[in-house]
Parts: C-alpha cells; structure tokens; sequence
C-alpha cells in the first residue's frame, strides 16, 4: 500500500478479544515521510504493531527504510540512544542488525529510520505470542539468542532507568519484589494511581512470591549482562529456516542471559492468545527442546541458570507488565483504561497464574532436563 490514502481504516493486532482494533496511534502519513527522506519517498506497507507507527519505505535513490514514529513520552531521543548504543556494540561483534540511519524529535513524535535488514520477514502479520513455524526455525533462533549473548559481553552500559515499555528485570532480581514494585510506581505517577485502586500486594504474595522464594538463592550465580527481551521470530528476519537479521530493541536492557531465555520460551510455548479467548494452550514441548538445544549448542548454560529457568519462567512477563499499565495510563494521549485493566488481570497475573495449574508439568519438564555443566 502507498501513499496517505491508504491509512483510512488501518488496524493493529488488539489486547482483548478483537484480534485487530483501531490504532492508538495515527499511521505514518506522506507528508511525515517526504519531510524525513524526500519528496518522492511512497509508504510500502505499515506495520500492525500496535505500540508505535511503523511503516516500510521505499525513497527516492530506491533505497528501503523502515521507519518508526514514537511519541516522546514513550521514547525521546535520548532514550533511543540507550538502544542504539547496544546494537551497536553487537552489530561490532558480528550479529546482523540493521544501522540507524535516522533519529529525529519533530513536535511530540522522535522519528527512527533504520535499514531494511536482510532476509525475510516471515512473521509479518503474525502475533507475538505464537509458535515457530517450524521445529528448525526454533533450534536456529535459539542459536542466534546464545550468539547474542556472547556478543553482549563488555557492554557495560547501566541498567536503564524506569520508561513504559520495557523488559527489564529489577522486581524480582530483588529481595523484596513487593518493595521494588512501590519503588517502580514511585516513578510512575500513573502506575501508581492505578495500583492505588486495587490490591495489588495481595495479589503479588499469593502469585508471584511463591516463584520468586525458589528463584531468589539462585540470583547470586546469575551474571548480569544487555539482553534483548523480546526475542520471537517476529523479531527476525530469515533465510529459509536461519535468522539473518535480528531486529526490534525496544525492550533491551542490562538484565540477565536466563531471563532473555525465559523471554524466548514464553514468547512460543503457550498460545497466550487462545487462553485469553477461553481456548487451548497449546503447549509446545517440542519447540521448547529444540530452542534450548539450538541455544546451548553455542553457550550451554550453567547448572545455576538451568535451575534458575523454572523459579524464572513464570515471573518473566510480569514487570514488562507493570510498564505497559504506565503506558496505556500516561503516554496515550486520551488514555487506554480498558488496555491497562488487561495488562494487570490477563498478562501481569493471568501469565503467572497459569503456571501454577496447567503450566506445572511443562516447569516440571524443564527441571528434569540436565544441566550441560
């Protein structure tokens, strides 16, 4: 599609039940895009994501772009910069990311023009939380994750500091989780008035805590390092069954390697989705195996970490949580209540209940799998 016409009736993947909903944000137009490239630069496709305006770009010279617009509340530019810093540092040791080719603040939006990247994007229209496509392409992504993380070493860049939208790993890193989610909202206005009206520590004891008491004795033997934290095969680009390009570091930050882990398997092992909807989830014991051979194929993990993935896995999602509560609550601009109430009952506690009743056997599964070393 091309051109500003053809924005008229756009949609994004949605939170509830509509699997596409009108967009939070306007698409990109072609006056936004002559004004950044040139005059004769023409929209190819955007983007169902719902969390920004993304579209594919072709400028004049021919060259295609993917251009992003963020509001700056969300992403200024120097926010951008804690992303760009890692990239670069991995694209140096030798992982495939597009460059930066752009970053510019115009009124409230910073716009983002980077490289096409090489290779397919076979996930284009699918939904975050769904499985490989195939058994190979989840053995191959789980080797491309492990390369990440040795290219991630020496990037020593600190954590980054509390921003809606991010994976980090902060609350249940510490000793005491329930103190550092006031210490999280404390930053966070709109968090804060929104866990005001609920009870939310209760919440948090009865769900959360139980994993984070067999997690906690084992964070000592955890090494911090830059993670991805929102690694699927929407976030790749492919040659056949092989991730040529890796993409999307909105949600990095200075977390651990077993939590981008974690991240990995929960992205593809449960049909969130269906659940949401009262359906299956769908459990894909296979891909889980195949990711995590494919990982420790180039970095096995340590007998730490392996023990480590169970306490971890049904806590992974849950601070991104938090941070997509602030987002519904303070960056759009007419607010999205109906999104945050999601966010806390479906994803914060909903992912976390689950592994408590039919996700125990899969936890089980990977407490049983040996640790390489």
């Amino acid at each position: 599609m091309a051109g500003s016409d053809s924005a008229a009736g756009e949609r994004v993947f949605g939170m509830g039940s509509d699997p596409l909903v009108a967009p939070d944000w306007p698409p990109l137009t072609q006056p936004e895009i002559m004004t950044l490239l040139d005059a004769d630069a023409v929209i190819e496709w955007r983007s169902p994501r719902p969390l920004s305006a993304t579209a594919q770009v072709r400028a004049a010279s021919g060259l295609v772009v993917i251009v992003k617009r963020l509001p700056r509340s969300l992403r200024d530019a120097a926010a951008l910069a804690e992303e760009h810093g890692f990239m670069n540092h991995l694209r140096e040791n030798g992982i495939p990311i597009p460059r930066v080719l752009l970053t510019r603040e115009m009124g409230e939006f910073v716009y983002e023009v980077q490289e096409l990247g090489i290779g397919d994007d076979l996930y284009r229209g699918t939904f975050t939380w769904s499985p490989y496509q195939s058994l190979a392409q989840a053995e191959s992504a789980g080797r491309m994750l492990a390369r990440v993380h040795l290219a991630a070493l020496g990037y020593d860049a600190p954590a980054r500091p509390p921003r809606p939208l991010l994976g980090s790993f902060t609350v249940f890193s510490s000793l005491d989780p329930i103190a550092a989610v006031e210490k999280l909202a404390a930053a966070r206005p709109a968090l804060t008035a929104f866990l005001d009206t609920r009870d939310w520590r209760a919440d948090v004891e009865r769900l959360h805590l139980p994993f984070h008491a067999r997690l906690h004795p084992l964070l000592d033997g955890l090494s911090p390092r830059w993670t991805h934290n929102d690694w699927h095969g929407t976030n790749l680009l492919w040659q056949y069954e092989t991730p040529s390009t890796v993409i999307d570091f909105g949600l990095c930050d200075r977390t651990t390697a077993i939590h981008d882990v974690a991240i990995a398997l929960e992205r593809c092992a449960v049909d969130w989705i269906s659940l949401r909807n009262g359906g299956p989830a769908r459990i894909q014991v296979d891909q889980v195996d195949a990711l995590l051979h494919g990982y420790e194929s180039i970095r096995p993990l340590t007998s730490a970490e392996s023990r480590a993935l169970p306490a971890l896995l049904p806590l992974v999602h849950a601070e991104y949580e938090l941070s997509e509560i602030d987002y519904f609550l303070s960056v759009i601009p007419t607010g999205n209540p109906a999104n945050a109430e999601i966010a806390y009952h479906h994803y914060f506690l909903g992912h976390t209940e689950w592994w408590t009743t039919e996700g125990t056997a899969l936890l089980t599964h990977l407490r049983h799998r040996p640790a390489t070393r």
